[in-house]
């Protein structure tokens, strides 16, 4: 009699059990830190509003917030609000577009070669250490006080942050990828979309956010000076007839725009890099 063949006992595979995160736990914290983040300008709101309201604060001197919006609703609903509005940013786009191509084009050449590098990077740093907003004077001289000292000042407050992080974006990159890549067979052209771009992109973003905050500070000091209109313009006005309430509310508007422009950079910027994986705040 023959034993019957034996068969191979099933292999036990132990698996780690995997944690499910519950519906909504992810959501939860985020929506609770937004909610946080909101708390400290509420109370700094609430606080100048009752120190006005209570006598604490001349409203000659520092009006309630409340004033200064009613203040605002009334210039949006004569449209004197939106033709101000409408001439600063075109103003500021037209010279963020002509400083930051500018700067790119510089950055791009002096990162990528070395005769660019000597050429372009020496004058680069020694104009970097005059203030710009300091070139008022001698801008007035030579493109006189009309629409083009406006978008000069711009196009100079926001050349040099996206010049600088350019450059550095590029040197930054580990030289052993782009050996890589050129082993791999890609040409000087592949190698920079494939590369170089996608290494340089942090830095371009933050040399972005940082011009357009140099971008809108330089516009509030052009719009004052021999301006018909803007929000620089409306705020000088207000200030030879001293309505405080008005020039609170440019200086709302101007911060407003800041912080709108640096929020849809940054969810650019999140789409955009979507592949980087970085430290996130606990």
């Amino acid at each position: 009699m023959t034993a019957a063949p034996r068969t191979a006992a099933p292999a036990v595979v132990r698996t780690t059990p995997v944690e499910t995160a519950a519906p909504g736990r992810a959501a939860r914290p985020r929506s609770g830190r937004r909610v946080l983040r909101l708390v400290s300008p509420v109370v700094l709101l609430a606080a100048w509003e009752s120190a006005a309201r209570t006598g604490l604060l001349p409203p000659e001197k520092l009006p309630a917030p409340s004033e200064v919006l009613q203040t605002g609703w009334r210039l949006a609903g004569d449209g004197t609000l939106a033709v101000h509005l409408l001439d600063s940013l075109q103003r500021a786009a037209i010279g963020l577009a002509l400083g930051g191509g500018l700067a790119l084009l510089l950055g791009a050449l002096a990162g990528l070669l070395r005769v660019g590098d000597d050429l372009v990077d020496p004058p680069v740093q020694m104009a970097r250490m005059l203030p710009h907003l300091g070139l008022v004077p001698l801008l007035i001289i030579w493109v006189g006080i009309g629409e083009e000292l406006k978008i000069t000042l711009v196009a100079l407050g926001s050349f040099f942050p996206i010049y600088f992080n350019t450059y550095a974006g590029i040197r930054d990159i580990d030289e052993r990828l782009v050996e890589a890549a050129r082993t791999c067979g890609l040409g000087h052209l592949a190698r920079l979309r494939h590369v170089v771009l996608p290494g340089a992109l942090p830095s371009l973003f933050l040399g972005l956010r940082l011009a357009i905050g140099a971008a809108w500070l330089s516009l509030v000091v052009g719009e004052q000076v021999n301006a018909q209109t803007g929000i620089g313009f409306l705020m000088m006005e207000a200030r030879e007839f001293a309505q405080t309430d008005v020039v609170l509310l440019g200086l709302l508007v101007y911060a407003l725009l800041g912080l709108l422009s640096d929020l849809l950079l940054r969810i650019a910027e999140r789409r955009t890099l979507s592949w980087r994986r970085g430290l996130k705040a606990t």
